[in-house]
């Protein structure tokens, strides 16, 4: 459908797992990739996040340019960094790939949230999914600037719009969360096992 920012997600993530059900570096990227211009319709407040959040998957993305065949498996990026002894570095892929996971959990929990309480204003769909996603990892400053770009979300019957949802139609949004959540759960754990996935920003 066109206009639909779950319907090309969808299609994305149909090739994100290779057969043998590992996931895939440049796939994933993409498909995240495809999720990001959602934070364009909270304004110029949210720049600053999209831009943190496109500049993980640019950092991810150039090393798997580095060695295509080396790096095919997203998790083979973190393994190198860790034989390395990089994984600790804040300019890590491994760091990178933490915080593009965490932002994806807020994005999908907002897209939870609209969902699942239908007479939630934007500010209170926005604010628990922070709550629930990124701001135990956050300090006091990253935790106030989010803060404000959220006050300044679009009304949720326009940014339903943007988005691509007609009317009641959840459909496309549902099987989204339902098919991505699951994803990212399997990077907190793959992070979890390397001792990477309780840092702080």
């Amino acid at each position: 459908m066109e206009g639909n920012v779950f319907a090309e997600a969808l299609e994305k993530m149909d090739h994100v797992k290779s057969p043998e059900g590992e996931i895939l570096a440049k796939p994933f990227l993409d498909l995240c990739k495809t999720v990001l211009p959602v934070l364009d319709n909270f304004g110029p407040a949210m720049g600053p996040v999209k831009s943190d959040i496109g500049g993980n998957i640019s950092r991810l993305e150039t090393r798997y340019l580095s060695n295509q065949s080396e790096f095919n498996y997203l998790y083979r990026i973190v393994q190198s960094e860790i034989e390395s002894k990089k994984v600790k570095s804040s300019s890590s892929c491994t760091n990178a790939l933490l915080w593009l996971t965490r932002a994806m959990d807020f994005l999908s929990e907002l897209f939870r949230n609209l969902m699942v309480h239908p007479d939630w204003s934007m500010s209170q769909v926005c604010t628990d999914s922070y709550d629930k996603s990124l701001k135990k990892w956050h300090g006091w400053l990253a935790s106030s600037s989010f803060s404000v770009a959220l006050k300044l979300a679009p009304d949720r019957k326009k940014f339903m719009s943007v988005v691509g949802v007609k009317g009641d139609d959840v459909s496309d949004m549902e099987d989204f969360c339902g098919r991505f959540s699951p994803l990212l759960e399997e990077n907190h754990k793959f992070l979890a096992s390397v001792g990477m996935d309780n840092l702080k920003a």
